[in-house]
């Protein structure tokens, strides 16, 4: 049985989601201008994507999910950076996702902490005692009845084969969207054309491409089944954009062993600690 979230927890997200949304008109350029000019990062074709990603908006607020693959540690500022640019966010707030980073990462200082809770982020513990993790999940249930998206990452983790891997779907990211009437599944599939493998940072300069597809998710199972088959469709449509992907842009070479898949993530970390769709194809700049 889920956790039930406290009046204190309630409040708690409604101050978080005020302050940030206060301050939004000085974080959401800045880490824009991050992205962009001292990490040099490019979304391909992104107008197309951005249009379509207004469009479902506009037409429902009925509870949004995205779902998406996960190669580097800041996959979800990178896909929210891809699905809107500062005037859209600072108009649809709410359309900006909240994220639910590592904590161990993410929020083992104080101004760390600082800044996820400014940057729309429920920190979570990976292989944390199941009664931790579901109370992240209703934090997200929470925001996303009250019209926010929430991001997730089906799979659980980053990938260490570099590619969808369907037999790690989550039962918990089809308990969310079951327990949610009417929720839409955003499945976005992200790819720096330098990503040959998971690493900690995306290379500096890197070059991405990102599709999105939308769908409804449901089973005629019961409890933990039910959970399980809602999230197994999720990952498996995202193997099918992958395909999709490596069928339009090639596939990259298969991941080195652990050992040197590390010290790769270790060197295209370097370079941005120095710094600090599909929906649609076509014509686009880069953003």
């Amino acid at each position: 049985m889920a956790p039930t979230l406290s009046a204190a927890g309630r409040r708690a997200l409604r101050l978080q989601r005020a302050v940030s949304l206060l301050l939004a008109p000085l974080w959401i350029p800045a880490f824009t201008a991050l992205m962009w000019g001292a990490l040099r990062w490019r979304i391909a074709d992104a107008a197309p994507l951005r249009r379509a990603y207004a469009r479902l908006r506009a037409e429902s607020r009925a509870p949004l999910l995205i779902c998406a693959n996960h190669l580097t540690m800041l996959d979800s500022f990178v896909i929210g950076w891809a699905l809107g640019g500062i005037g859209f966010y600072l108009r649809d707030f709410a359309a900006l996702p909240w994220n639910t980073p590592e904590r161990v990462h993410f929020a083992d200082t104080w101004w760390k902490r600082a800044l996820v809770y400014l940057l729309k982020c429920v920190p979570i513990s990976r292989g944390s005692a199941r009664g931790e993790v579901a109370l992240v999940f209703e934090k997200l249930r929470f925001l996303m009845l009250r019209g926010d998206v929430a991001l997730v990452f089906p799979e659980g983790g980053r990938s260490r084969s570099s590619r969808v891997e369907e037999a790690n779907a989550a039962y918990g990211v089809g308990r969310l969207v079951n327990s949610l009437p009417g929720c839409r599944v955003l499945c976005v599939y992200l790819r720096g054309a330098g990503q040959h493998t998971w690493t900690d940072w995306p290379a500096r300069g890197e070059r991405f491409r990102a599709t999105a597809q939308c769908i409804e998710p449901q089973s005629e199972a019961r409890g933990l089944r039910a959970s399980l088959d809602v999230s197994r469709q999720i990952v498996r449509r995202l193997a099918e954009m992958e395909r999709a992907h490596f069928a339009d842009h090639g596939a990259p070479p298969q991941p080195a062993p652990a050992a040197e898949a590390a010290s790769a993530s270790g060197a295209a970390a370097a370079p941005a600690r120095a710094a600090s769709a599909g929906v649609a194809a076509g014509g686009g700049d880069d953003r």
